[in-house]
């Protein structure tokens, strides 16, 4: 299949459908527990509801990924008119999480399990469909590394409009914005680069049991393993650096301004990676930004209360190291899948299981350091030197010992010895035209 050009015209026009989603998914994955336990739901009753509904949402990926395939063999034109309506479902299935009718106001808790395993599921839909998209539009390591860093800036512009909007303005005027944006986003992406035409299905079994296709691939399996160890490692800090600035630091009052840095400098720092991309290649790319974030995060074990300006340092010079994370290691797969003879037929299987690791990934660190900072004497709030010290080594310590596992492991199979007909991974390419 030969490659889309992708000029920056092409590059804005395919990722800019990450905003909205990105959009979507602040209020649906972040907001939900605190709107539905303000609305008077119990804890206990909300918090299994919700754990109902990731399960289903994460586990449904890869039948999801395995059907989006069957879409794209009708061509993009297809794809595209099918998200039209996906699009409306998710809006609507937000309207109804955020404003639920008076009918189920006695039971709220069915209502939020209900909604959000539809809104989650027609979520995780676009946003596999966007991803395989963008893999099948082809291209040398170089032209997908764009590809990738296009769709997650998008992505990170709309997290930063989604973190304030619905404080500033409310839930009604937010919706509004995100009603909006989805059309013109939807329209945009129909202007933009379109993948060639796909193969004609094979007519063996594998067609029909294509979802778990990927995990045949040695390559993927040990992409894979990369992957959740390196995503593991970053989900941890996620999930601990409000108690982090709280306790340890002492300085809530810079939590805004610590995560403002954290996105803007991932943002700014895309364009860096590509040129290491070209450079290096994606793998030698990928392994630079893992070393600056364990670099960084060795640091941030030493801070303590009031080292709020060296804290804003970690959070610029580790978002720098995010940019890596969020646009290399999907431009790696898109290797993988050309490499194995999959490129325009299994690319929706692949981001199905790709997805369905970058979520379980955050449910690990909520169900592994939550629980382990507990038996150790940690509690939100306090001021004990052995829990806050617990606390650090949740945060920091450990998230870098499991992410130099993923950059052995990167550096083992990916650099020093690549897989075979994956050189474009860790040779310095041509850049994109």
């Amino acid at each position: 299949m030969n490659a889309v050009p992708l000029s920056i015209g092409d590059g804005w026009r395919y990722g800019l459908p990450g905003l909205p989603l990105a959009f979507a998914a602040l209020p649906l994955y972040v907001h939900l527990p605190h709107h539905y336990a303000s609305l008077g739901v119990p804890l206990a009753t909300l918090g299994g509801a919700l754990l109902l509904a990731r399960a289903f949402d994460a586990l449904t990926d890869p039948w999801l990924g395995r059907w989006l395939d069957r879409v794209f063999h009708a061509g993009p034109s297809a794809v595209l008119r099918w998200a039209w309506p996906v699009a409306l479902v998710l809006w609507l299935g937000l309207l109804g999480l955020l404003f639920p009718p008076a009918a189920v106001q006695g039971h709220l808790a069915i209502w939020a399990l209900v909604g959000a395993m539809v809104t989650t599921l027609v979520y995780s839909a676009l946003v596999i469909a966007h991803q395989s998209w963008g893999a099948r539009l082809g291209g040398d390591g170089a032209r997908q590394a764009r590809v990738a860093a296009w769709r997650e800036g998008c992505t990170l512009a709309g997290v930063a409009l989604a973190s304030m909007l619905p404080t500033l303005a409310g839930w009604t005027v937010t919706l509004a914005v995100l009603g909006l944006a989805f059309p013109i986003a939807l329209l945009v992406w129909g202007r933009g680069p379109r993948p060639g035409a796909a193969p004609a299905p094979p007519t063996t079994p594998q067609w029909g049991n294509d979802w778990r296709l990927p995990w045949r691939r040695p390559a993927f399996r040990r992409l894979m393993a990369v992957f959740i160890l390196n995503g593991l490692a970053s989900a941890m800090p996620a999930t601990l650096v409000l108690f982090f600035v709280a306790d340890r630091l002492q300085t809530p009052e810079w939590q805004g301004g610590f995560l403002a840095g954290y996105f803007v400098a991932a943002a700014v720092g895309m364009p860096v990676w590509l040129a290491a991309v070209r450079r290096g290649g994606l793998a030698r790319a990928w392994l630079a930004g893992m070393g600056l974030s364990i670099a960084v995060f060795a640091w941030a074990a030493l801070l303590g209360p009031g080292d709020g300006w060296a804290f804003a340092v970690v959070c610029v010079l580790s978002g720098l190291a995010l940019g890596a994370d969020m646009a290399l290691p999907a431009a790696l797969l898109a290797g993988v899948i050309a490499d194995a003879g999959d490129r325009g037929r299994h690319e929706g299987a692949y981001f199905g299981w790709w997805n369905l690791a970058a979520k379980a990934n955050l449910a690990l660190a909520v169900g592994l350091a939550l629980p382990a900072l507990a038996l150790l004497g940690y509690t939100p709030g306090t001021r004990d030197a052995g829990g806050l010290q617990a606390l650090t080594v949740a945060y920091a310590v450990l998230p870098c010992t499991i992410k130099a596992l993923a950059a052995w492991l990167l550096w083992r199979c990916w650099v020093r010895r690549p897989e075979p007909g994956t050189a474009h991974a860790t040779s310095p390419v041509a850049p994109p035209v």
